[in-house]
């Protein structure tokens, strides 16, 4: 039990104690789905960096990636469902205008009788986990924390119509444990917020899966709002130590984190990082790292979005940086896509994986989350150099990440397809009884079962380990067999 009976009244290194990360297990490759969809080569892989996306059948919904991913991170991390205090969703993917898939997880919970969990979901866009987070620290943060850990859930199956966004796609969750004394602390006093209104993304149909999407404007109020991060964060950074005076954000920090639409628009969000760092130069350094950019020294960010000249002349320049500190984190967004609100801390992740432990020991990491309509924010977290259990534990669930997306079975783009043409076909069916396999799941991922005529969901688990005398090791009892 994390707490104890006397509640520390500021408590320490509050961050991410585990984290625990599930994408589905199929995926259709963006080379080959380029041919499918007559798209000219290398539009997908190249233009927008993207290797290969995983998708959901009708076996997986929001429901079921959420209590897959907080059911792991329990079982991993040993620890006990009275454990936890908090417990917030943040998702987009809404298939009830009522009830939430918080109340859905509860039933984990039914067999510990902890009742005594707070937290709902929350939702905007590609946000909503940054919100859950962001509330999850502010509750250890305050009077109302009972020295229980909470817990972040961030979960999205993420789909398009048929056309040239279908290939942006992805799905996942992502599970976040935060407590105290924890192995990545987020820095306080720095977090930088910009909200606006804006039509760039939206669902309002709610028979379809599928999104209204202006994509022009979704990629200039992403560019937008990262420029009003950048600004708020640096400020608060400098008054907090963690930029000198004279120094950029590029040179202040180890790493950049951003939510990932797609892998090429987090490099030319690193580029545009760039930018403001070399708008604010007093001396820029023409023979050096800004050599080739005198003619964009008077360049106004709101006349930048969609400059070619420039973008391209920063992103060449700013390469070699954007290698070493942001690269490293889009192992999932390249693999799995954009999975929506779990998708910044999908790039946490793959950065974790990126090295061994001792050579991240002390990293500040900034990240910047994004959700359309618009909802923003920029701060930042530093890996502890305390070498303790709990640091090697957070590498260690990590550890299978790699491993889980070779285990993937690849899917044709005609299957896909069908898949995609099934879902549309079944959105909100009642009664329904999904008719995609469950072979080559991922030992205990939850899957659908059945809609039932009230629209009642059930779900049953994929066995973790089949012991020799036929019972299964791992799994709930029958009993808590979910609706």
């Amino acid at each position: 039990m994390p707490g104890s009976d006397k509640i520390d009244p500021w408590p320490t290194d509050v961050g991410v104690i585990a984290m625990e990360v599930y994408f589905p297990s199929q995926y259709v490759d963006q080379a080959e789905l380029e041919v499918f969809d007559n798209a000219s080569t290398g539009k997908y892989t190249i233009g927008l960096g993207q290797s290969k996306m995983g998708f959901c059948s009708d076996r997986e919904d929001i429901n079921s990636l959420c209590l897959t991913v907080v059911q792991k991170l329990i079982e991993k991390n040993h620890i006990s469902y009275n454990d936890i205090g908090r417990l917030e969703v943040g998702t987009e993917t809404i298939i009830d205008k009522s009830k939430s898939t918080k109340t859905v997880l509860m039933q984990l919970f039914e067999s510990s009788g902890n009742h005594s969990i707070e937290g709902i979901d929350t939702t905007n866009a590609c946000f909503g986990g940054t919100s859950a987070l962001f509330n999850a620290i502010n509750w250890i943060e305050s009077s109302s924390w009972d020295g229980r850990y909470a817990m972040v859930v961030a979960g999205d199956i993420a789909v398009y119509s048929t056309g040239n966004a279908r290939c942006t796609g992805g799905a996942g969750a992502v599970a976040l444990l935060i407590g105290k004394d924890a192995p990545l602390v987020f820095d306080r006093g720095v977090r930088s917020i910009h909200m606006q209104h804006a039509y760039d993304f939206y669902k309002p149909n709610m028979d379809s899966e599928y999104p209204v999407v202006d994509g022009k404007l979704s990629v200039k109020c992403y560019l937008h709002a990262l420029d009003k991060c950048y600004q708020g964060y640096r400020e608060k950074a400098k008054l907090t130590g963690i930029i000198k005076e004279d120094s950029g954000l590029i040179d202040s920090v180890d790493a950049f984190v951003f939510h990932s639409p797609f892998c090429k628009l987090v490099q030319k969000s690193f580029a545009r990082i760039f930018l403001n760092d070399f708008l604010r130069e007093s001396s820029p350094d023409f023979f050096g790292r800004y050599a080739g950019l005198e003619s964009f020294r008077d360049l106004k960010l709101e006349d930048s979005y969609f400059d070619r000249d420039a973008e391209k002349a920063l992103m060449a320049a700013s390469n070699s940086m954007f290698t070493t500190k942001t690269k490293p984190s889009l192992l999932l967004a390249n693999q799995v896509g954009n999975m929506y609100t779990p998708s910044v801390y999908g790039g946490l992740a793959s950065y974790l994986l990126s090295a061994s432990p001792s050579e991240l020991v002390g990293h500040r990491v900034v990240l910047f989350s994004y959700g359309s309509g618009l909802a923003s924010a920029m701060f930042s977290l530093r890996i502890t150099k305390d070498l303790g259990p709990k640091f090697y534990k957070l590498f260690e669930n990590l550890s299978n990440i790699n491993q889980d997306l070779q285990n993937r079975v690849k899917v044709s783009p005609e299957e896909f397809d069908k898949t995609m043409i099934l879902r549309e076909e079944t959105h909100n069916k009642a009664p329904y009884s999904p008719v995609g396999s469950t072979d080559g799941m991922c030992p205990g991922s939850w899957y659908l079962t059945e809609v039932d005529s009230m629209y009642r969901r059930k779900y049953d688990r994929v066995p973790l380990v089949q012991l020799p005398n036929g019972n299964v090791k791992g799994t709930v009892p029958t009993w808590n067999t979910l609706w």
